[in-house]
C-alpha cells in the first residue's frame, strides 16, 4: 500500500511565504512524476506544478516566478516553495505521486492567504 502525506499548510498574509512537503511511502519499486494540485471552494482541481525524477518541471502560468517545485528522490519527497502569496492562492493543496502501482493522492493541506 502507498501512502502520500502532505504537510506545511497554514494561514499567511498576502506577500508571505509557505513551504509545502509531500512524502510518499510504501511498497513501490519506483516513483515517477510527483505533482501538486490545488482546489479552491467552488472551483475545479487544477495542476500547480509537477516534477519528474530527473528534475524536469512544469509550473502553471499563474504561479510562475512565485512558486518553485523540487524533490528529494532519496526521501521520496516533493516540496513546493510558495513566495509572494496572493489571496487567490487560497486552496487545499493536494499532492499526487505516480508510482509503480498507479497514481496516489494525499489528503491535502489547507493554505489560506489573508489580504
Amino acid at each position: 500500500q502507498v501512502h502520500v502525506v502532505e504537510s506545511g499548510g497554514g494561514l499567511v498574509q498576502a506577500g508571505g511565504s509557505l513551504r509545502l512537503s509531500c512524502a510518499a511511502s510504501g511498497a513501490f519499486v519506483r516513483i515517477g512524476v510527483m505533482s501538486w494540485h490545488r482546489q479552491a471552494p467552488g472551483k475545479q482541481r487544477e495542476l500547480v506544478a509537477a516534477i519528474s525524477p530527473g528534475g524536469g518541471t512544469n509550473i502553471t502560468d499563474s504561479v510562475k516566478g512565485r512558486f518553485t517545485i523540487s524533490r528529494d528522490n532519496a526521501k521520496n519527497t516533493v516540496y513546493l516553495q510558495m513566495n509572494s502569496l496572493k489571496a487567490e492562492d487560497t486552496a487545499v493543496y493536494i499532492c499526487n505521486a505516480d508510482t509503480t502501482w498507479g497514481h496516489y493522492w494525499g489528503q491535502g493541506t489547507q493554505v489560506t492567504v489573508s489580504s
